[in-house]
């Protein structure tokens, strides 16, 4: 079978960083060696994955904002339209394929590139001269691998409630043209764990993350040997790793590891003993933080998100509803209080008589409006309200409920205490699409637990739910 992580280094769909290019030839090994001969070109390879990560086809919209999100019908599409065809779990659709294709492609593109680096950094060692720089780096592409591979599994892989049912993936760790053998789904597991185990362990030397707040980050007042060490919340830093853990590990259904995980990270702080990742609250909105930055264990900042939403969202390109009632009521009950349902959407009318709901999310102000540390052009890639809901399902249903009530209370809500784990299992699913809309969790939210049509909102009337999605016809070709 053909394995189409050898045929994208075949194609020379290579490490992309900066304005440096590879590509495979019989000289493959002496350009890498030489693209490696100090630390800049690890630290620029790096920096070139996360360049990579904000393109439209994976992060910069399509595993966030956009196809992902019309997997759920998070917003309103024309039936026979590409978008619509995904509301209905078609995925023989010709364009529907070419957008999944295009996705599976770049993912493992992009692990080509952190392969690269990884087959290199360990016999290159010596090429490291600031100190703690190499278990940085090596950190970041072990736990960038691990996250590129689980959303790549998640995606197309089985459903966890029926494993047999479902594509085998490969987990690449290597950087070679060799073909590369499919792995089950526990061996997934199992690599997905070691990889983050091992990052962890080398960014937890190192990572200056676990000394420095957020804010100070921030504001650029944190004291760093290297730039490369300083606004570590828009990399896969130390508590990212953590978080990652515990998101694979319930997916897994390994609750107990998953709470474990979890609750590193919810009780980490900073050297004065204040807690380091807050909870967003209706102050940050009323400051325009719609992404809640200080949330964020790990973002992806785009330079260009005011365009994107200006393309994407203040055009009603992605809008939800002509009318404002209808959809707080759908979506947040109408509780008059929720800082999402109060401050997160605008009701807009174009001039043309088009209208619709818009999420402010990522609306973002020009660089001239940014200073003081009001530059919010972030992508949520793992954010802390995820590890409240992890540790909220994860924990022994006592500590999960105090878990969700400080959630709750953050989002302007009373707990309303559910009376058994699976009356609070339901409430952690509506808080799930609730706060991640526009983000792309909630289908995976919802293929993790199976959620039915009952319970499945704005699924079309006629559509069959369908989470198993097939493998690019690339990749079945024998």
């Amino acid at each position: 079978m053909k394995n189409i992580y050898s045929m994208l280094l075949l194609g020379g769909l290579l490490l992309t960083s900066c304005n440096d290019y590879l590509n495979v030839s019989p000289k493959t090994q002496i350009e890498l060696e030489t693209f490696f001969e100090d630390e800049e070109g690890f630290k620029d390879a790096l920096t070139g994955v996360y360049v990579q990560m904000k393109e439209e086809t994976v992060y910069g919209g399509r595993l966030t904002q956009t196809t992902i999100e019309h997997l759920v019908s998070s917003w309103d599409a024309a039936s026979l339209s590409a978008e619509g065809r995904l509301g209905y779990f078609d995925y023989k659709n010709e364009q529907v394929a070419t957008m999944l294709d295009e996705i599976f492609l770049k993912q493992y593109a992009m692990i080509a590139s952190v392969n690269a680096m990884l087959g290199q950094i360990d016999s290159r060692k010596n090429v490291f001269k600031t100190a703690g720089l190499y278990e940085l780096v090596k950190g970041e592409a072990l736990a960038l691998r691990a996250y590129l591979h689980f959303d790549l599994m998640r995606l197309f892989g089985p459903a966890p409630h029926n494993p047999a049912e479902g594509s085998q993936l490969a987990y690449v760790t290597k950087f070679t043209t060799m073909l590369h053998e499919k792995m089950s789904y526990e061996q997934c597991k199992s690599l997905l764990i070691s990889d983050i185990d091992e990052a962890a362990t080398l960014l937890g030397r190192v990572d200056p993350i676990q000394e420095l707040s957020i804010e100070d980050m921030r504001l650029g007042t944190a004291p760093v040997k290297d730039s490369y060490f300083a606004h570590r919340y828009l990399r896969m830093n130390y508590y990212a790793a953590k978080g990652l853990k515990a998101r694979i590990h319930l997916w897994y259904g390994d609750k107990e590891k998953a709470y474990i995980a979890a609750k590193e990270v919810l009780e980490s702080k900073n050297k004065d003993g204040s807690v380091k990742f807050k909870l967003g609250v209706a102050a940050d909105f009323a400051k325009e933080n719609f992404t809640l930055v200080g949330e964020h264990l790990f973002g992806l900042y785009d330079h260009d998100l005011e365009k994107r939403y200006d393309a994407n969202y203040a055009s009603l390109v992605l809008k939800k509803e002509e009318e404002w009632n209808k959809l707080k009521e759908v979506l947040y009950g109408n509780t008059g209080k929720d800082i999402r349902e109060t401050s997160l959407w605008q009701n807009v009318v174009l001039a043309d008589g088009k209208k619709g709901n818009i999420i402010k999310k990522y609306s973002a102000k020009p660089n001239s409006q940014t200073s003081g540390g009001r530059d919010y052009k972030q992508i949520p890639m793992i954010r802390i309200s995820e590890l409240y809901l992890i540790a909220a399902e994860a924990a022994p249903f006592g500590e999960g409920l105090e878990y969700f009530a400080s959630f709750r209370k953050a989002r302007n809500l009373d707990l309303s205490a559910p009376i058994n784990p699976e009356a609070l299992d339901v409430e952690i699913v509506k808080e799930y699409r609730k706060e991640f809309y526009a983000e792309g969790q909630t289908f995976y939210t919802y293929k993790r637990k199976n959620v039915q049509r009952s319970s499945f909102l704005f699924l079309p009337a006629t559509a069959t739910i369908n989470y198993v999605l097939p493998l690019p016809k690339i990749e079945t070709i024998n």
